[in-house]
């Protein structure tokens, strides 16, 4: 429960129980209360024991969390609770999405000891933690919001767990089914290379992904009965129904590596060479490029159908998303990248990607172009302001005074630049609209007149 009644900008935040007993409104009764923010409040299947997350201020969840476990006694109050994960003060974690089996077994997802988020189980009787499956490659995504479903359960006999779950790695994401005692994981084939929520119900998976072809969508992924392979694969929904009679103009993604100011440090970006069917560029020219950075800025952003991107790639452009240090998708080291440094990082390897495409002779030197939106917007006019590298951009709705962003944003992210910036003097250094006098090449601005950051 958010209460807004007395501070609608610095809402107290409790889990709470509402009684359905009888008919009188109450005020519901606060179970869980202290903490700055709480998610994931699950019951077991009996009603005897609450998992739920918590983080404090200054921490974004994906900083430092700690997943807790509350015993319920018969008047519906927590008598006892014992945390789970992110008390050990010598393990920097962020355990995220708790879930009970049917059997009562407590699962989640946490990024200690490799730095990526893997599957874990809880073993109550000595209140420890199993990996079920280490990997470096990240099983579930930052919590921007709630209700993120990146593994489910699928019914199974014994005293396994059949664990239907995505993982990305290397720049894509994969499906597929884990076995908790045998510590292994089976792959699905399915055509999605970005997948974002996952349900099963009995031999079915419903999968929320995209690809290079399909736009985002909605698809039915039937198991056979060993539950180990796929018997078909139907989309039941999806954003952009007609897309694919212009799939011969579409421009396939290629995941490139670049290498960043930082010696041994690399980035990544999804690179989109002009396509278009009836025209034919000469092979003396370079294409003009628009490099997009993309929001959060602590996402990612992936390879899947983009019709905004594909709009350019259709007229003769390339276009390069950048992951750029800070970005999720790469494990928490390459997150942390950002600490203390946006507007430094990130305006850094947008600039080195761009550099590194005209180096490879997949772009115009003379025609480099910038783009992005909120947190992306702050990196284009960053970059506009402090760098030569580029000859135009567009700021969407883009953050220029970082000092007006920190006084005026939500509760959620009050405190989200305090690790992201520093002190005062970096919030007026790297502020663009301090540094108006630094522009020098066209820039256009789409902006909300509402919106004072």
């Amino acid at each position: 429960m958010e209460d807004r009644r007395e501070s609608s900008t610095n809402a107290t935040t409790t889990i709470v129980a509402v009684p359905l007993s009888d008919n009188t409104i109450q005020e519901p009764k606060i179970l869980v209360s202290g903490n700055d923010f709480y998610a994931f409040p699950r019951l077991d299947s009996n009603g005897e024991r609450i998992a739920w997350l918590e983080w404090s201020h200054p921490n974004m969840p994906w900083d430092k969390s700690q997943l807790w476990v509350g015993y319920i006694s018969e008047n519906g109050d927590i008598y006892k609770r014992v945390c789970v994960a992110g008390s050990d003060p010598t393990i920097v974690e962020s355990p995220t999405e708790p879930k009970w089996s049917s059997k009562g077994e407590l699962f989640f997802i946490t990024d200690r000891k490799n730095g990526f988020w893997n599957l874990f189980k809880w073993i109550e009787s000595k209140n420890e933690v199993l990996p079920l499956y280490p990997l470096n490659a990240e099983f579930t995504k930052p919590l921007w919001v709630f209700g993120i479903n990146s593994y489910d359960f699928i019914e199974s006999n014994g005293d396994k767990n059949l664990i239907a779950c995505s993982y990305r790695q290397n720049g894509r994401s994969y499906l597929g089914i884990l076995n908790d005692t045998q510590h292994s994981l089976s792959l699905l084939d399915i055509p999605f290379t970005d997948i974002d929520n996952i349900s099963s119900w009995k031999h079915t998976l419903i999968v929320e992904g995209a690809s290079a072809t399909h736009p985002s969508s909605v698809a039915k992924v039937i198991l056979d009965n060993c539950k180990l392979e796929v018997v078909d694969f139907k989309i039941v929904w999806s954003a952009s129904t007609d897309s694919l009679k212009y799939e011969s103009y579409f421009s396939s993604p290629e995941l490139i590596e670049f290498p960043t100011e930082v010696s041994g440090q690399n980035a990544y970006a999804y690179y989109y060479p002009p396509s278009n069917p009836v025209y034919q560029a000469s092979s003396e020219e370079k294409p003009p490029l628009l490099l997009k950075s993309h929001g959060g800025p602590t996402s990612e952003t992936d390879g899947s159908l983009n019709l905004s991107i594909q709009y350019w790639t259709s007229r003769g452009w390339a276009v390069v998303d950048v992951n750029y240090g800070g970005s999720t998708g790469y494990g928490r080291e390459f997150r942390e990248r950002l600490l203390g440094s946006w507007g430094i990082v990130d305006v850094n390897d947008c600039c080195s990607c761009a550099k590194f495409l005209v180096e490879s002779g997949k772009a115009d030197p003379e025609r480099l172009c910038i783009t992005g939106g909120s947190a992306g917007g702050y990196t284009t006019l960053a970059a506009l302001a402090f760098r030569d590298t580029f000859k135009a951009g567009a700021s969407l709705y883009g953050v220029a005074d970082l000092s007006l962003l920190r006084a005026e944003t939500h509760k959620f992210e009050s405190r989200y630049l305090d690790n992201l910036v520093g002190g005062e003097k970096e919030y007026f250094e790297r502020s663009p609209i301090n540094f108006v006098d630094k522009f020098s090449c066209p820039i256009i601005l789409f902006q909300g007149l509402e919106d004072k950051v």
